[in-house]
């Protein structure tokens, strides 16, 4: 009798065991996506890449098991907190699609590929939509999301808002024409928008000054043209990378950039901006990057400003007929990493202080210009250089530089094209350069102890 008890205990211990065990399983479980998430990302990859079978390849549940590139997340609507997923719902919040490395292998495009942004209606907590060498053939009209902004209804009658979207990229799509005008201006909860290496076309609108949450605007390697309104950067307060880059716009650059102080990044490079380079950039102090050459500036001579923008590490202005002589402005710009001042009409001798201030530098170009007088030898004290270019100039004399500091450079070391320049022959003969080498240096002839300049004989080595 007491073995019966004894077995009749175990059993009913097992079975209360096994069902809070079942309880726990089925509560552990996450609800799946709504079908109509699941079949509107079913058909966004067809439109993708007909080629391949996503629904027999990715048969269940997209948030338990899908391609690469496909991204969910779990929401609540109550006070339960999100991350337990068995007391939330869940939603896709990203789509990536083209290859772009094994790291990264999201669902590959087809020369075929489309886009229909009404497919999204259904995706009401989307945040990120990338497309990479999708649209590369075929023309294909830049794609209208306005429809996105009107309250959608989900299968459970709810009313929401599909515009959540705050990324939104497209890179290297060539064959993308049409312009943005009216299709991306709803989108309010933008963040970054980057569309770059496209055929889209147009003008820079005004519609842009309603991106209040606006951190990243990329637009380079496009076709866009015509001048910026001036007060298109009126409300971008948040902005903080600016990349118009490659394309056609002209004129001045507006007034309101000023009014992004939170910039970071500024490149308006190759493009046909004239006129002055504008002093209300100074007030930009924690701009790090700017890239303002191959345009049409005046000649204005080189900005005075620039020691007054404190975070600067990188200016460029290369390209730009600028014109004067190098200002003394360099004691004040000690963090400077990359200067460009290739092509841009210099005249006059190369300051001192530039080889004694600048001690952090790694890039400078001075190529290309009507520079004269001798290399000052503090430019062979500048330790952090990797590159420094200052051929066809009309520079002269001996060249400063070490045997150690030729070869860390190479021929990163850009001397060509200053017939009055010239170098020891023990540098000539340590660095061994000659005349085949590929670096600048082998052009160089050997300095004499007699130095000759055009008709002038001096008697004595040259500086």
């Amino acid at each position: 009798m007491a073995q019966f008890l004894t077995l009749s205990l175990i059993f009913v211990l097992f079975s209360m065991v096994s069902s809070f065990g079942s309880v726990v399983v089925s509560q552990s479980l996450p609800p799946p996506l709504d079908p109509a998430e699941q079949e509107s990302v079913y058909r966004i990859l067809e439109s993708v890449n007909s080629d391949i079978q996503w629904r027999s390849l990715f048969p269940d549940d997209l948030c338990s098991s899908a391609p690469h590139g496909v991204v969910c997340d779990y929401f609540s609507d109550s006070d339960a907190a999100a991350s337990d997923s068995s007391a939330a719902t869940p939603h896709v919040t990203e789509l990536s699609f083209g290859y772009v490395s094994d790291y990264s292998p999201n669902p590959p495009c087809d020369s075929n590929s489309t886009l229909d942004p009404l497919l999204l209606a259904p995706l009401s907590h989307l945040k990120k939509l990338f497309f990479y060498k999708c649209f590369t053939q075929t023309e294909t009209p830049f794609p209208d999301f306005s429809p996105l902004s009107s309250p959608s209804t989900t299968q459970n009658n709810r009313s929401s808002s599909s515009s959540s979207l705050e990324e939104l990229v497209f890179i290297e799509n060539p064959a993308l024409v049409g312009s943005l005008d009216g299709k991306i201006s709803n989108l309010r909860r933008l963040r970054r928008l980057v569309l770059t290496g496209s055929g889209v076309s147009g003008n820079f609108s005004d519609g842009f000054a309603g991106f209040a949450n606006l951190e990243q605007l990329t637009l380079s390697r496009n076709k866009f043209q015509g001048e910026i309104p001036t007060s298109a950067f009126q409300t971008l307060n948040k902005l903080k990378v600016l990349d118009l880059s490659e394309n056609g716009f002209r004129g001045n650059i507006p007034a309101s950039i000023g009014n992004l102080t939170e910039l970071l990044k500024i490149d308006l490079s190759s493009n046909e901006f004239s006129g002055r380079i504008p002093e209300i950039l100074k007030g930009l102090h924690n701009l790090e990057f700017l890239d303002l050459s191959y345009n049409r500036f005046g000649n204005y001579g080189l900005p005075l400003f620039l020691p007054e923008m404190t975070g600067l590490r990188e200016v460029y202005l290369s390209g730009n007929l600028l014109g004067g002589q190098i200002p003394e402005i360099w004691g004040n710009m000690r963090g400077i990493k990359g200067i460009g001042l290739s092509g841009v009409g210099l005249v006059g001798n190369i300051p001192k202080s530039m080889g004694a201030n600048l001690r952090n530098i790694c890039y400078l170009g001075l190529d290309n210009n009507m520079l004269e007088g001798s290399v000052p030898d503090e430019f062979g004290d500048l330790e952090m250089v990797s590159e420094l270019n200052l051929g066809r100039n009309n520079l002269s004399g001996r060249v400063p530089f070490s045997a150690g500091f030729v070869a860390k450079l190479g021929n990163k070391l850009k001397l060509e094209g200053n017939s009055d320049l010239c170098i020891d022959e023990g540098l000539k003969l340590s660095a061994k350069v000659s005349v085949s080498s590929s670096s600048s240096l082998g052009e160089l002839k050997v300095c004499r102890q007699t130095y000759i300049h055009e008709t002038a004989i001096v008697n004595s080595s040259p500086p």
